[in-house]
């Protein structure tokens, strides 16, 4: 008997000879449904041969087909998290390899890393993580190997950013990892484009300089979008360019419409009734655009009566819902999109104000931060549709929260980690963790089953794998 296994589909095909044959080939074992099993063979023969080499190209194109149905499953079992929120840009992690219970000493550390300022999150691509941070009068791009945390290649330009509130004084604004390179939005407005393989410069641009940008309350937040050719951002300057795009190869201004002041919050695109649209939420309102072109869809002015205020949390997208959030008594609002024609569907100040985390949504439901970061917010679960509120953990502080599969990770700016059901039900954390020192503002990175975390000093790689 022959036993015939691929063992990298759907490129290499070998076989094993039966165990009574003193020559047989060894091949690494894989699952059952890759397994072919044909008659006697005995290779020394010209005719085995060709019968070998016919079954084979048989079996290709079967295998190649079967690959290409049980790909996807293999993708989602563990994910990379590329941009801000993530791969889908939502906060939401697709990957089935987390752990279900927390050991009662805590997820085990992989490793940890001093480092500098900075809101920034990490990314992480293709085993490799992106910490964009600062050192001394330095914006470092750093590349690290996502296992071991070593160093890979780093990146580095001055910079003469002062915080006017005495915040921390680092990048706020995390990188994108797109078609083997690297952006990067500093504090002071610089755009760069860097080699994702070798850290080396590609191109910059000075953007406050070349629209004219007055300084913000705190800096550049806004996290780059890569979508399509373009590389999108809120800029927000005297020029018009409330939503900017730059050729992703050479960072040429592809387009730049409104004259909307920049806000905190990030660009999102999606596909809603067959157009795919870039979603912006300025510090004026949102705006949606064709990513292409930049012509203007529809805007919905959103703002705040006060003038210090921001608006910080990104877009969320829903099907041919958008729901958008704010602070400041500006409140939530749910929007259905149709072309060109908006419909607000339901709008309040006491639902699921965010102030800067982002909220995501599961099953009809949304979940998040409801109230500023200074007073204590709640915790909450709001129907979608309707703005029910289901649940809400009244000062339950401030914090980031993703969604892995059907549980919320909630992290706290105290460095706690809590995983619950996101179910509308009740919230009933099943496992709690302190994963770092407070405080923590940056957004964490889940990605093949590690998570990473930062504050203001360090980096912190822990395993949720099972």
């Amino acid at each position: 008997m022959v036993l015939l296994e691929s063992v990298d589909l759907p490129w290499k095909i070998s076989y094993v000879r039966s165990a009574d044959n003193p020559r047989a080939v060894s091949a690494k074992p894989l699952p059952p449904f890759v397994k072919f099993v044909k008659g006697d063979l005995n290779l020394e023969t010209a005719s085995s041969r060709w019968r070998l080499q016919k079954t084979l190209s048989c079996l290709i194109l079967p295998i190649i087909l079967l690959f290409s149905l049980v790909r996807p499953a293999l993708v989602t079992y563990a994910q990379d998290w590329p941009q801000f929120l993530g791969p889908t840009r939502n906060g939401q992690y697709v990957g089935s390899d987390l752990i279900a219970v927390l050991p009662k000493a805590g997820p085990p550390v992989v490793w940890k890393k001093t480092i500098g300022q900075g809101f920034s999150g990490p990314v992480v691509a293709d085993g490799k993580l992106i910490l964009f941070h600062r050192m001394g009068d330095k914006e470092i791009v750093e590349c690290l190997d996502a296992v071991s945390g070593k160093e890979i290649w780093r990146f580095d330009y001055s910079t003469r950013y002062r915080d006017d509130f005495g915040f921390d004084e680092g990048p706020r604004s995390t990188p994108s990892i797109a078609s083997g390179r690297v952006y990067t939005f500093g504090a002071e407005g610089m755009l760069h484009c860097l080699d994702f393989a070798t850290g080396k410069k590609l191109w910059a641009i000075d953007t406050h300089q070349q629209f004219d940008v007055r300084k913000g309350f705190f800096g550049v937040a806004c996290s780059p979008l890569v979508e399509g050719r373009a590389v999108l951002l809120n800029i927000g300057g005297a020029k018009p360019s409330g939503l900017a795009a730059f050729d992703r190869e050479t960072g040429k201004v592809m387009w730049a419409v409104s004259r909307d002041e920049a806000s905190y919050s990030s660009p999102v695109a999606a596909t809603v009734g067959g157009l795919r649209t870039v979603f912006c939420f300025t510090r004026n309102g949102l705006m949606g655009a064709d990513p292409a072109s930049g012509n203007l869809r529809f805007e919905f002015p959103w703002r705040a009566r006060m003038q210090a205020s921001v608006n910080a949390a990104t877009p969320l997208v829903t099907g041919d819902l958008v729901f958008i959030s704010a602070s400041y008594q500006t409140g939530a609002a749910l929007l259905q999109i149709a072309g060109s024609a908006i419909k607000k569907v339901w709008s309040s100040d006491d639902v699921l104000s965010n102030h800067y985390a982002s909220s995501v949504t599961h099953n009809g439901y949304l979940y998040g931060f409801h109230g500023r970061q200074e007073q204590g917010p709640s915790l909450r679960c709001v129907q979608l549709q309707t703005g029910k509120v289901m649940w809400s953990v009244d000062s339950f502080g401030s914090g980031t929260l993703m969604l892995a599969g059907e549980h919320l990770l909630v992290l706290k700016e105290s460095g706690e980690l809590l995983i619950a059901a996101a179910i509308p039900k009740a919230f009933q954390p099943v496992a709690k963790a302190q994963i770092i020192a407070g405080t923590v503002r940056a957004y964490p990175a889940l990605a093949q089953g590690r998570l990473y975390v930062r504050n203001g000093n360090s980096l912190v790689c822990v395993s949720l794998k099972k």
